[in-house]
């Protein structure tokens, strides 16, 4: 082993290079197609399906309302109630009950 000279295997033969060539596109293929379909069904594609519909949600929000840069007005329904919640720096303001459908 440590007495024989380095030979090398000799060149590549057309039917190697090809085949290597075939797997690398078939690699990046399969990297764009998976890009493709992300962009299309968006990062969150698979929480999706464990989601419930939304008929069997029980909490919206029906309405917000920018007051200033630091407070916003949030109107939730749960349950068939409605609550007119005051958002202010990281925190809940104050909550009240509103009869539903009231306008």
């Amino acid at each position: 082993m440590a007495g024989e000279p380095f030979t090398s295997p000799g060149p590549m033969d057309f039917a190697e290079l090809l085949r290597a060539f075939f797997a690398l596109a078939f690699t990046l293929g399969l990297a764009f197609l998976g890009l493709a379909a992300l962009r299309r069904f968006g990062p969150d594609a698979l929480a999706r399906f464990g989601r419930p519909m939304k008929a069997e949600r029980r909490l919206a929000i029906v309405e917000t309302l920018v007051l200033d840069p630091s407070r916003r007005l949030v109107l939730v329904a749960c349950d068939g109630e409605e609550k007119l919640i005051l958002l202010g720096e990281g925190r809940v303001v104050s909550a009240v009950q509103v009869p539903k459908g009231r306008r």
